[in-house]
């Protein structure tokens, strides 16, 4: 209970550090646009490193009650719940973001190891920020399900014998990231964990002394499958759901790979058509995994 206890401490004080104050006002903006269901908004993602945000699609998580308060029309809270989470462009100040909408629940449940599914724990194991909160109890139920992704994360890998801290969680994202569809160059997983190797360090002792009793590791094979599949199903559900999704993407792809994807007219009419023959043709290309 002691090293969990210090694992939740290590989150606490991370979540709590300081970011630009037009990230925390555009946390309390984006909140307003849920009155009643947002419970806290958590910012993460290669923004948190970077001094100058002008430019940069920023990342957040908006935590709610429950996706039936948080929708005025019922079928964007069945794709929520079904196909979590949804996401979704947003402006404020001049600094743009897309957000990844969870219930509480779900952000709990999608951190922990009884989900196959790597995209909440893997990105949750990385430093983030509680950037808004509605109060003390959604506070800490984040901080909560946040001490939860790194345990799993390094469960997930598993341990090879004589490996050290450092080196398994570099092992550990790399595996992550071979079940999602990326954009990102190889190497990606390990500076990950080089751009602030000594906060892995720090985490390292009581996140594995937290893994004790779990017994999950491997199944990479089966989550590679379902993994790209859910990919695939949430990039065209994207293309209904998220305003100029299809453009998105596309600067995503260039942006992380290099390419020089242009959307055609045809593609923004038809954005989820789009979305399901882009995909294929990328991932023959290589320019996404």
């Amino acid at each position: 209970m002691a090293a969990a206890d210090t694992l939740t401490d290590l989150v606490r004080a991370e979540l709590a550090t300081p970011v630009d104050p037009r990230v925390t006002a555009m946390a309390r903006a984006l909140a307003a646009d849920y009155p009643g269901s947002a419970r806290a908004v958590l910012f993460y993602g290669s923004c948190l490193r970077m001094s100058e945000l002008d430019g940069l699609m920023l990342d957040f998580y908006l935590i709610v009650s429950d996706y039936g308060d948080a929708y005025p029309r019922r079928w964007m809270a069945v794709a929520n719940r079904l196909i979590p989470p949804n996401v979704f462009p947003f402006q404020h100040d001049g600094l743009i973001a897309k957000y990844a909408v969870l219930s509480e629940a779900d952000f709990h449940r999608l951190n922990g190891p009884e989900t196959r599914n790597v995209s909440v724990w893997a990105r949750f194991a990385q430093p983030s920020r509680l950037v808004w909160a509605v109060d003390d109890t959604a506070a800490n139920r984040a901080v909560v399900a946040v001490a939860r992704a790194a345990p799993t994360l390094l469960a997930a890998a598993g341990r090879e014998e004589g490996e050290e801290p450092l080196a398994w969680w570099r092992r550990a994202f790399a595996l992550t990231y071979s079940v999602e569809l990326r954009a990102e160059r190889t190497g990606r997983a390990q500076s990950v964990v080089d751009a602030d190797a000594d906060r892995y360090a720090r985490f390292s002792a009581p996140a594995i002394a937290a893994i004790a009793g779990h017994a999950y590791a491997g199944r990479w094979a089966q989550r590679r499958i379902e993994g790209k599949a859910l990919s695939i199903a949430r990039l065209a559900k994207a293309s209904l759901t998220y305003a100029g999704g299809i453009d998105y993407l596309a600067w995503k792809i260039n942006r992380h790979a290099g390419t020089k994807i242009e959307i055609k007219p045809w593609q923004r009419r038809w954005p989820l058509v789009a979305a399901l023959t882009l995909v294929p043709r990328l991932m023959k290309s290589g320019a996404i995994r």
